[in-house]
């Protein structure tokens, strides 16, 4: 009987582990099934002929790889499954400079089986995702700043004047309109003083209205004092013969 084995430096290589090892290496690196055929044939090949492998650890091993690829084959439709479910969603994305990115995924592309996600013609890769929201989220969440930064452009309150009353008028008429769910995130102190700043530039309003109607009585009185004194006064009527 032949026996072949392999010979290095005068002794029998255990040909055994290393091509085992390489098995565990190759599914380590993302080998496909015909990668691991042909490291599975030349382990058979090259098996010590004192120690051989028996059929049953072929088969396990097969099998083992199997269902590591079907896992793996899950996993990616899973992300992909993901990815599609994200378009018309807004994330929040690292970049490479590391820094955070918001937007709205128009569109989700594939590239050896990884998916990306564009947003604002940019691809990110879906492990670049810190955070996800649905359109409502960032309704409220906006409607919420946009407040803010008007309350921001606010005067000093003592120094208030009518023409100021107009943004404020602005300001609480967005209030009034925004969702239950964007008031929910304001704090009361920020809706106590809306209400202050309303109430004062209503004052100031009704006190310029009342001027103006004051100032409009004024000049009728005066017009009407002047058509008088000219009516009464004969050096100012004009005689005729």
């Amino acid at each position: 009987m032949s026996v072949n084995a392999v010979v290095q430096d005068g002794k029998l290589v255990d040909t055994k582990s290393k091509t085992s090892d390489a098995t565990k290496a190759a599914a380590n690196q993302g080998y496909d099934k015909n990668a691991f055929m042909n490291i599975l044939c030349a382990q058979m090949k090259y098996q010590d002929p004192l120690e051989p492998t028996s059929n049953t650890e072929y088969i396990n091993q097969y099998a083992t790889f199997t269902q590591v690829e079907q896992l793996s084959n899950m996993a990616e439709a899973f992300s992909m499954s993901r990815a599609s479910d994200l378009v018309g969603k807004t994330v929040i994305v690292t970049n490479e400079a590391g820094q955070q990115v918001q937007g709205k995924v128009d569109y989700v592309t594939y590239k050896s089986g990884e998916a990306y996600l564009n947003i604002d013609g940019t691809d990110y890769k879906m492990e670049d995702v810190s955070s996800v929201a649905d359109s409502h989220f960032v309704e409220i969440h906006d409607q919420a700043d946009d407040l803010a930064e008007m309350m921001e452009k606010f005067p000093v309150y003592e120094n208030m004047v009518f023409t100021d009353a107009d943004a404020i008028y602005k300001a609480f008429s967005f209030y009034e309109n925004m969702d239950a769910d964007a008031i929910a995130l304001l704090d009361q102190s920020d809706i106590d003083k809306l209400e202050k700043y309303y109430k004062r530039a209503q004052e100031l309003v009704k006190e310029a209205n009342q001027n103006q109607a004051d100032y409009e009585e004024r000049q009728k009185a005066e017009k009407e004092a002047k058509i008088d004194e000219i009516t009464n006064d004969p050096d100012e009527s004009v005689s005729t013969e």
